[in-house]
């Protein structure tokens, strides 16, 4: 009877799903490089699924990456960089609110760059130091995936 309960606990275990952990860290101020890496984790998160897994992502931004986070980025990004800022923004915005990925941006980098809270999109959590929280999430065993292009 004991092995039979060892056994069914063993099976239980290796049937659940795997959680894949990651911290995305965006200092690029590349607009085409930014949005393709949105696009990335994306498609990173789809396979994780497929698979039948789960995925526990968090993006930190910070640096030249922290114009995708604004309502007004045509405002303070170069014209030729906004249709790939509004593709990145997209893609960030479907990453946060369809699949739950937490969108972390530096307050100091948003000072940097004069975006004013205020016009921080409504899913993004303003931390006073994003390397603070790339560190704490990465001491809870999130492995850390940079974007520095």
């Amino acid at each position: 009877m004991m092995r039979s309960l060892l056994l069914l606990m063993f099976l239980m275990g290796a049937l659940q799903a795997e959680v894949y952990k990651a911290v995305f860290d965006c200092s690029s101020g590349n607009a085409s490089y930014i949005k393709s890496r949105m696009w990335l984790v994306g498609k990173t998160l789809d396979m994780v699924e497929q698979k039948g897994d789960k995925a526990d992502f968090v993006i930190t931004l910070h640096g030249g990456c922290v114009s995708m986070v604004s309502k007004l980025y045509e405002e303070i990004v170069d014209d030729e960089d906004v249709p790939a800022i509004q593709k990145a923004q997209k893609y960030l915005t479907d990453l946060a609110k369809e699949k739950k990925v937490k969108v972390i941006v530096c307050a100091m980098s948003l000072n940097a760059n004069a975006i004013e809270k205020k016009e921080v999109l409504p899913f993004v959590t303003i931390s006073d130091n994003s390397f603070i929280e790339t560190i704490h999430y990465q001491n809870m065993g999130y492995a850390l995936m940079t974007f520095d292009q």
